[in-house]
């Protein structure tokens, strides 16, 4: 490695499997940094406007011609892998790399064999689970001294749970295995919950979200805990419900022939599996920092966007801060290689805000003026749907204010419009607000709002006599997933719409969800945005801080 030189990480592993839907891999990314800084970032679904996109293979050679690094070719390579395999082979066979096999997760970059253009080029891979862990430095800065680094997803390179220390300035190993491959399973591989939900195989990568939403209907109920270990949670049930409708009649009277999300029974089964995650993974987690009394947390992996379990971490006060990015999941992969490859090169990483999707767009600029905020106010007062594309998409899968559907929050119906009729979306599932940090504060009754709500990543209580005001937002069992903007520098133009609805109107939130229609991936660019606007029959639309009528 060369510190004077940029890293380019991809993210471009082939699935072993050749459908129009991501199966084994998905989410593919390259990332771009010099000096500990983010220079480039593209999620390829970004892009090519396919879900969960996995064809990098095929597209790499235009990607990076449309941004001159293919005539400027002096950067280091990083590869991230994956559990199918250590290659990647493009289509046009102009980009080659082969990384040897492994029995353990190396701490370092290890280098492998590359053919990049006409030529043999030094090039390194990463572990998937380091790149996830790694995902945490561009925005919190190196780890903290005593602490402890966690992977969970569905499946790493070697392992779906591992657990690393950074002691001493020195990051160590403690453990990896599958031996949590039960529980990430039951969000993405589970058979009765892919029943429950009405969900084929293929959609897996929506799966994790629509369950969560469902488990706030239900209640967690030990008796079927514990019906549901002897019965292996069912996972086998793919050709035929049969042994599931039998064993239900037997053990709990249950005498139906249909799944339905509505069925009371079937969401508890839902809040059942949810609550099983989050205990067993607080247990995992006590037992970690116990070991050796760390002081911090940075969790990372698609299991980390399970906001619920994420609030009883951080109310758990095991650690005295958790630290997750915008982008645990696999779309985050190539930006966590690329700061993990520059933090060795440099000793630290430049702290950066979530919005990093800048591939082909980095000419973007917001002109904040308040004639546009004062329309955009006026329009939502008067209950219009209104979208948003501003400046750099985020990075990660939701929506944090640049790529955002907005409307108010205190209509049930006009959010129940916002996601059903707008978005195509599931009934059980909420949206969520975004406030002022201040307004956090007022909604929830507490005195200190955690900064991971900065990412939409913890739900929060709203107090009883205040859930009327923001009733398109609470959901069911009371909680809201919460983002909070604590000032200007965090996103100029949505800090001065909501503290200008706060002042003039006392309108202390807004519905936030992401600026995308059921099965297409977050807008990118402006054309795009007018497409999808007009698609999905919104009201009004920002364009670089522009407000106008649709």
């Amino acid at each position: 490695m060369d510190v004077s030189k940029p890293t380019l990480a991809i993210y471009g592993i082939q699935d072993r499997i050749n459908s129009q839907t991501p199966f084994y891999v998905h989410d593919h990314a390259l990332t771009l940094m010099q000096g500990g800084k983010v220079i480039k970032h593209a999620t390829l679904e970004r892009l090519s406007r396919n879900k969960h996109d996995n064809r990098l293979h095929e597209g790499l050679y235009d990607l990076l011609k449309s941004e001159g690094l293919l005539r400027k070719a002096d950067y280091d390579l990083v590869f991230v892998d994956n559990v199918v395999g250590r290659t990647f082979l493009s289509s046009c066979g102009q980009f080659r790399f082969e990384a040897s096999l492994q029995n353990t997760l190396d701490l370092h970059p290890e280098k492998g064999r590359c053919w990049w253009l006409d030529r043999e080029k030094e090039a390194y891979a990463i572990n998937h689970e380091l790149a996830h862990v790694g995902a945490c430095l561009p925005f919190y800065g190196a780890y903290k001294e005593n602490s402890l680094l966690v992977h969970f997803d569905g499946g790493g390179s070697l392992s779906n749970f591992s657990a690393w220390s950074f002691q001493k300035g020195k990051l160590n190993l403690k453990e990896f295995h599958w031996d949590y491959k039960y529980l990430s399973s039951l969000f993405n591989a589970n058979a009765l919950v892919f029943a429950i939900i009405g969900a084929k195989y293929i959609e897996q990568n929506s799966v994790p979200g629509k369950m969560m939403g469902l488990a706030a209907y239900g209640k967690y109920s030990l008796e079927i805990d514990s019906w549901l270990k002897d019965n292996d949670f069912f996972k086998d049930m793919w050709s035929s419900k049969q042994g599931f409708y039998e064993a239900a009649k037997l053990d709990f009277g249950w005498d139906k022939r249909h799944l339905h999300q509505e069925d009371s029974f079937l969401q508890d089964i839902v809040a059942t599996m949810q609550t099983l995650f989050q205990k067993e993974l607080l247990k995992k987690l006590e037992s970690l920092q116990k070991s050796e009394g760390f002081d911090h947390l940075y969790y990372s992996g698609g299991s980390a966007l399970n906001i619920v379990a994420n609030t009883e971490i951080v109310d758990s006060g095991l650690f005295r801060n958790v630290f997750i990015p915008p982008c645990p999941e696999d779309s985050g992969l190539s930006l966590g290689a690329a700061s993990y490859f520059e933090w060795l090169k440099h000793g630290q990483i430049q702290e950066h805000s979530p919005y990093l999707n800048n591939w082909g767009i980095e000419d973007y600029s917001t002109a904040i003026k308040q004639p546009d905020i004062q329309k955009c106010a006026e329009a939502l007062m008067e209950g219009k749907v209104v979208a948003v594309c501003n400046e750099q998409g985020e990075i990660g899968p939701r929506a944090l204010g640049n790529r955002s559907i907005l409307a108010l929050a205190n209509d049930k119906r006009l959010a129940d419009k916002v996601s059903m009729v707008h978005k195509k979306r599931e009934w059980y599932r909420p949206v969520a607000p975004i406030m002022l940090k201040k307004n956090a504060r007022y909604f929830t009754g507490r005195q200190s709002i955690h900064h991971l709500a900065n990412y939409m990543l913890l739900d929060f209580e709203i107090l009883k006599e205040r859930q009327k005001e923001i009733e398109g937002v609470v959901h069911v069992d009371g909680t809201s997933r919460i983002q909070t903007i604590t000032n200007k520098n965090d996103n100029p133009f949505m800090f001065e719409l909501l503290r200008l609805l706060d002042d003039k109107y006392n309108v202390k939130a807004l519905i936030n969800t992401s600026f995308n229609i059921k099965g297409e991936p977050i807008v990118h660019t402006t054309e795009g945005a007018i497409r999808s606007a007009n698609n999905m029959n919104l009201d009004g639309l920002v364009l670089n801080g522009k407000y106008m009528e649709l």
